[in-house]
This record gives C-alpha cells, sequence and structure tokens, in this order.
C-alpha cells in the first residue's frame, strides 16, 4: 500500500534530516516506527502526508507510493483525499468548537449523502465518551479525551492508511493501555492499515506487526514486531531492559551498542 524507497529529507536547503529511509506498510497491518527523540520519525510522517512545506522542508531524493501512486510531489490536500490521514503529535483541536463540530471537520473531503451522519454513528461506536461529550467544548477535555476525538476526527474521511503520531504520549498508563486497545479494534474492526510512531515501544510492538527503528535519520533496524522485542538491543535501549531483567533507564545508559549489520 506504502512504499517509501530511500527517502532523504532536506529542510531550509540545508539541514538533511533522513537519509536514505526505506519503509513498507502492506494493507491491514499496523506498523511501528520507533526511535528516541529526533530520530527522524515525525518528519517520515510529514513526508508521506506532504506536510514538509510547512516547515520549508522536501523531499531530495527517492520516492513515496501509495497505491501504485507516486506521492512526495502532491499537495497534502490530494494526499488526504487519496485516502492518507495524519494525526499529528500534541492532539491538536478547534478548541472553541464542540466535540461533534471538531468530528464534522474531520468529513471535509466527503460529499456522498448522509456520510456525516454514518460518520458519527461509526465513531460513536468505537468512541461512546464520545457521544456523552458531543456538546461540550473541546478545549476542555481530558488528554485522552482529547486523543479520541483526534482519532475520532481522522476517521471522519474514511481513510485507508492512518499516521499515528506519539498518541500516548503524556498519558497515564490505563488511559494509554485503552488507546492502544482501541487503535487495535479500529484496525482489526474497519481494518484500517496504521503506521505508529511511538516512543512506548513495547507498547507500540505489542499492537504492530511490524517494526522499523529510526536513528539519526537512518532505519538501523526492521522486522517482525516479536523479533524486535526479544532484540537484547532493542530491550535494553528502548524498552529499558537489561539483560538480567533489570529496569535500566535512559539515562543509565551511557553507549548504545550498534551492531555492525545495522549498518550493512
Amino acid at each position: 500500500m506504502l512504499r517509501l524507497s530511500t527517502v532523504e529529507v532536506m529542510y531550509l536547503n540545508a539541514i538533511l534530516v533522513l537519509k536514505g529511509v526505506s519503509i513498507e506498510v502492506s494493507e491491514g497491518r499496523v506498523i511501528a516506527l520507533l526511535g528516541a527523540n529526533g530520530a527522524g520519525k515525525t518528519t517520515t510522517l510529514k513526508a508521506i502526508s506532504g506536510l514538509l512545506y510547512t516547515e520549508e522542508g522536501k523531499v531530495t531524493e527517492g520516492s513515496i507510493e501509495f497505491d501504485g501512486v507516486r506521492i512526495d510531489r502532491k499537495s497534502p490536500e490530494d494526499i488526504v483525499r487519496m485516502g492518507i490521514v495524519q494525526i499529528m503529535e500534541g492532539r491538536r483541536l478547534f478548541e472553541h468548537f464542540t466535540v461533534e463540530e471538531n468530528l464534522v471537520i474531520g468529513a471535509h473531503i466527503r460529499r456522498e449523502i448522509g456520510a456525516i451522519a454514518k460518520g458519527l454513528e461509526m465513531v460513536y461506536s468505537y468512541f461512546p465518551k464520545l457521544k456523552d461529550l458531543r456538546r461540550a467544548t473541546s478545549g476542555y477535555l481530558s488528554g485522552g479525551e482529547r486523543q479520541m476525538l483526534v482519532i475520532g476526527r481522522a476517521l471522519m474521511s474514511n481513510p485507508k492508511l492512518m499516521l499515528l503520531d506519539e498518541p500516548s504520549l503524556g498519558l497515564s498508563p490505563l488511559m494509554v493501555k485503552e488507546i492502544f486497545s482501541l487503535i487495535k479494534e479500529i484496525n482489526e474492526g474497519l481494518k484500517k492499515s496504521i503506521l505508529l510512531v511511538e516512543q512506548n515501544a513495547q507498547g507500540a510492538l505489542n499492537l504492530a506487526e511490524y517494526g522499523y527503528v529510526m536513528e539519526n535519520g537512518r532505519v538501523v533496524m526492521d522486522g517482525p514486531a516479536e523479533k524486535l522485542r526479544d532484540n537484547e538491543d532493542i530491550r535494553e535501549f528502548y524498552l529499558g531492559l537489561s539483560q538480567v531483567g533489570q529496569r535500566k533507564s535512559y539515562r543509565d545508559i551511557k553507549h548504545y551498542r550498534r551492531r555492525k549489520r545495522w549498518l550493512s
């Protein structure tokens, strides 16, 4: 469905951020994109969704294809109409609008009669809390409710592929569990393909079928989620587990032992 082939991204014609990234997302699958801050994960999503131009960035090498069509030179509006929607980090809403008004905005590209009503019914079936809050002002929602709303708003466009950027950021462990469970339900129930960017590597790998690990603008490892969970370096650096199963913080890990095979 989605293929990035040796993609390079540069900002301001001077700052090289992505350095030959290749990623594939098959139809109906959840794919995890992992890495520390500054690895290039969000830039990868913006390259797909066409939002690089908002930060004076552009794809300078390689290509991005969706359903066999090259999209790295298309506008964000055209990319949304093709079926790709990005749910950005930070849970951005029209805070003075109600919950339902925010949801209706998400259906702006749909022209079918009754599409908005059907979309609202579908969203409320996955997020019944939003139905209870449909007349509430969005700016007063909790972090978890806001995350439900931005995912629901994205679903209103009936996308084929959802780009989720850090959906667990700043949420309580209980709410993170609920959000990941809802993402799984959406993937399985609606057959939506999902590219999930997360620093919560354990949660992401429990949800995804396949994962990519980024470092300094490159993919340094990829494989089935189960194998990545069992990998020694992933467990230590991203999951915070040493060989003896003791918890370790990122601060405690002074040197990241990159395997030579990662660079091959």
